[in-house]
C-alpha cells in the first residue's frame, strides 16, 4: 500500500496519543515506549494529547511516522503479548489500574483471541436446524456464530430489510447513547462513522453492511411475520407459523431463538380521545415517511431518551412546540459527541489495524463497568432520597449545577426539570440539545401527564393545547419480550402466561423451563443499566447459544429444557444482586421495573461477569434427552 507522506502526517495530527502510543509499542517492541504516561481521563472523550508534553508527543509522533509511512499495516512486534504484557499495556492507556480479571476478555475485544465458537470433534453430519426471529443486531451475532459452525440455520424477519430497532426508528434526531466505537461489533472491518456518537441512518448503514459482508441476506426470509411458535414433542421440534404477503404457512426446526429485543412494540398509553385527534398522531417508533414539520404546531408527550433527541432536531423547524412531562429525567452532557470525526483520524481507523482496535478499546472501557461503584447502596449515606453514596451524590451535585446553568435563561423551568430520585435510577440520557430548546420562546414544557385529546386539543391539568401534530414518545412495551411469538412448549403451557402479569424471568436471559431448544438473545436481565454496549451482550450471548447449539450436536442430544431449581438459583441471584442497586430506588417509575417493583429488564452484572457467565455451558443446569 502506497503511503501518501502528507496524508499521514496530517493524520497523525488527529491521533488519539494513547492508541497511538500503543500501536507504536506493538510494532516497535521497544520498552522506552513504556515510559511515556498518559493522563489518566475518565471522560468519554478525553482530549487526544493523553497529557503528553509537547516534547514527547512530536517524539511519539515523529516515530509512528516513519513506521507507517512504508507499512501501514505491518506486522507488529509484539503481536501477541502475554496476559501480563497485556495488563500492563492496558494499564498504561488508560492511566490507571485495570482489574487483571478484564485481560482474557479485552484479548477478544482487541482480537487478540477468537470468540468464535469452534467444534471439539467435528460432527459427522449436523442434522438440527436453527431457525433465528429477527435480523437485527442480536440476529447477527448469532448467525455469524452458527455460519461459522456450518450449522444450518435461517432467519425470519418481519421487516423487508435489516436493522432491527434501527430500521423502524426514524424520527428527527434518532442516534445511538454509546460512543459507536464501542457500539459496533469486535469483528469485521472498522466502520467509517462521521462523529463519535452517530445518528440512527449511519448505525443503520453500518448493520446493513455486515450482513452484507457476512452473506446473510441469502439466509433471511423478509417480510415474514412470526404468528405463533409450538413445540413438538414427538418430533423434538419448533413449528412455526408465519404470515407472508403471499399467505400464512409454517417452518419447523430443531432450535429456535428469539432476537427481536426490548426496543420494537411501541407502547401507546391510553388517552382518552386519541384516536379522535384532529391532526396527525403516531408513536416516534411509526414516523410517517416524507412528514414536513415545517411551521406546525407540534405536541410531544414524554421526556424520555426519544423525546430528548426528537426535542433537540425539530426545536428549530416548527413554529410552537409543547412537551408534556410527568416526570423529569436526568441528562448529562458529554462535550464533542457529535463533534465531526476528522479527515486524518479516519485515515487511520480505516488503515491501521493496531491503532483502530486501541481506539475501540478506549471507547470500550470509558463507557463500561466504571460506573457501576457509585450505583451501590451506602447504608451509612443520610440522605438516600436524593442520592445513594458519595460519589452518586457528587454526580448529583454536578448534573443540577449544569441544569441551573442551561436554564439560566428560563429560571422558572429548573425545579420542574430536575428529578428528585438520585441520578441514574432510570436510564441515563445525554444532553444533545435539550436544554438548549427548552430556552426557546415557542417551546413549552408542561410538567403533567396529558389526561385527554379533544380534536386538536391536548389537555393536561388546566392546559389545554391546540396542536397539528401528536407525537407519542412514550418508549416500548418492554415485559412481553419473547412471549409476542405466542410460544407455547411443554404441556400446551405459553410464554406470556409463565410470565403473567408481567414479570419476565429467565436463566441467564436465555432459558426458561418448560420450552426445551429454545434460547432468547437480549432476554430478561440481559440490558444495560450501567454502561456498556449492546453489541457486547449480542456478541457474549450469541456465543453461548452457539456453544449451547453445537453442544448439542456433540452430546447426541435430541433436546435440552432448563431446570426449574436452576432457572429459580439464577432468578434469585440477580433479585439478591439488585437489592443492593439503585434501580431499586423507591418513588419513580422505570421501564427497567414491572408494576410490582421487580428489576427485569437490566442486569445487575459488571460486563466482565456476563462475558465469564456465557463463557460455557453448564449442563447441569439443563434436563436432556439423547438422540434416538
Amino acid at each position: 500500500m502506497t503511503i501518501d507522506p502528507d496524508r499521514l502526517r496530517d493524520a497523525l495530527e488527529e491521533a488519539d496519543l494513547r492508541a497511538l502510543l500503543l500501536t507504536v509499542y506493538q510494532l516497535t517492541g521497544e520498552e522506552k515506549w513504556l515510559t511515556l504516561q498518559p493522563r489518566r481521563d475518565t471522560r468519554i472523550l478525553a482530549p487526544e494529547d493523553a497529557g503528553l508534553s509537547a516534547a514527547e508527543q512530536g517524539e511519539l509522533r515523529a516515530a509512528a511516522f516513519d513506521l507507517l509511512s512504508t507499512d501501514a499495516a505491518r506486522t507488529p512486534v509484539v503481536a501477541d503479548p502475554s496476559d501480563d504484557e497485556l495488563h500492563a499495556l492496558m494499564n498504561l492507556c488508560l492511566g490507571e489500574h485495570m482489574a487483571p480479571e478484564y485481560v482474557p476478555m479485552m484479548r477478544e475485544e482487541l482480537g487478540l483471541a477468537s470468540r468464535d465458537v469452534q467444534w471439539r470433534e467435528e460432527p459427522s453430519k449436523v442434522r438440527k436446524r436453527v431457525l433465528i426471529v429477527g435480523a437485527g443486531v442480536n440476529g447477527i451475532a448469532l448467525a455469524r456464530q452458527l455460519q461459522g459452525l456450518a450449522i444450518p440455520f435461517e432467519i425470519v424477519e418481519k421487516n423487508a430489510d435489516v436493522g432491527g430497532t434501527w430500521l423502524e426508528n426514524r424520527y428527527p434526531g434518532c442516534g445511538v447513547d454509546t460512543p459507536n466505537h464501542a457500539y459496533s461489533f469486535s469483528f469485521g472491518a472498522p466502520f467509517p462513522w462521521t462523529s463519535y456518537f452517530s445518528r440512527r441512518d449511519q448505525i443503520l448503514s453500518y448493520i446493513k453492511r455486515t450482513a452484507d459482508d457476512l452473506g446473510l441476506r441469502e439466509r433471511i426470509r423478509f417480510n415474514t411475520e412470526v404468528l405463533a411458535c409450538d413445540w413438538r414433542e414427538e418430533r423434538c421440534c419448533w413449528s412455526v407459523h408465519v404470515r407472508t404477503p403471499a399467505g400464512e404457512s409454517t417452518l419447523e426446526a430443531e432450535v429456535l431463538v428469539s432476537a427481536i429485543g426490548h426496543f420494537n412494540q411501541p407502547q401507546v398509553p391510553a388517552i382518552a380521545g386519541l384516536d379522535r385527534f384532529g391532526g396527525q398522531a403516531f408513536h416516534t417508533a411509526r414516523w410517517p415517511e416524507d412528514l414536513d414539520l415545517t411551521g406546525k404546531r407540534v405536541a410531544v408527550v414524554g421526556t424520555g431518551a426519544s423525546s430528548m433527541q426528537l426535542v433537540s432536531a425539530i426545536a428549530e423547524q416548527v413554529s410552537e412546540l409543547t412537551i408534556f412531562q410527568r416526570t423529569p429525567q436526568w441528562a448529562r452532557p458529554i462535550p464533542r459527541a457529535r463533534e465531526h470525526i476528522g479527515a486524518g483520524a479516519q485515515w487511520l481507523m480505516q488503515t491501521v489495524p493496531l491503532y483502530a482496535r486501541w481506539f475501540r478499546f478506549l471507547m470500550f472501557w470509558r463507557y463500561g463497568d466504571g460506573l457501576l461503584p457509585f450505583l451501590r447502596y451506602d447504608p451509612a449515606w443520610p440522605d438516600a432520597g436524593r442520592s445513594l453514596n458519595r460519589g452518586n451524590d457528587k454526580h448529583r451535585r454536578e448534573m443540577e449545577a449544569y441544569i441551573a446553568e442551561q436554564l439560566a435563561e428560563r429560571p422558572e423551568l429548573i425545579e420542574a426539570c430536575t428529578p428528585r430520585y438520585p441520578p441514574y435510577a432510570k436510564r441515563m440520557l445525554i444532553d444533545f440539545g435539550w436544554y438548549r430548546a427548552l430556552n426557546n420562546d415557542h417551546v413549552r414544557l408542561i410538567p403533567h401527564g396529558v389526561e385527554r385529546v379533544e380534536g386538536s386539543t391536548v389537555v393536561a391539568g388546566t392546559e389545554r393545547v391546540e396542536a397539528d401534530v401528536l407525537v407519542l414518545a412514550t418508549g416500548f412495551d418492554m415485559t412481553s419480550m419473547a412471549s409476542r411469538l405466542n410460544v407455547t412448549g411443554v404441556n400446551g403451557d405459553t410464554l406470556a402466561a409463565r410470565w403473567a402479569p408481567d414479570d419476565p424471568k429467565a436463566y441467564l436471559g436465555m432459558h426458561v423451563p418448560g420450552f426445551p431448544n429454545f434460547a432468547m438473545l437480549l432476554g430478561p436481565s440481559s440490558g444495560l443499566g450501567h454502561g456498556g454496549s449492546a453489541m457486547f451482550v449480542a456478541e457474549c450471548q450469541a456465543r453461548y447459544v452457539a456453544r449451547w447449539i453445537a453442544d448439542l450436536h456433540e452430546r447426541g442430544l435430541a433436546s435440552a429444557d432448563v431446570t426449574e431449581a436452576a432457572y429459580d438459583r439464577f432468578v434469585e441471584r440477580v433479585d439478591r444482586e439488585h437489592a443492593d442497586l439503585i434501580w431499586t430506588h423507591p418513588g419513580m417509575e422505570t421501564y427497567y421495573r414491572n408494576s410490582v417493583g421487580r428489576v427485569f429488564s437490566i442486569m445487575p452484572w459488571r460486563l466482565v461477569d456476563l462475558w465469564q457467565m456465557t463463557r460455557a455451558v453448564d449442563w447441569q443446569a439443563f434436563d436432556t434427552a439423547s438422540q434416538a
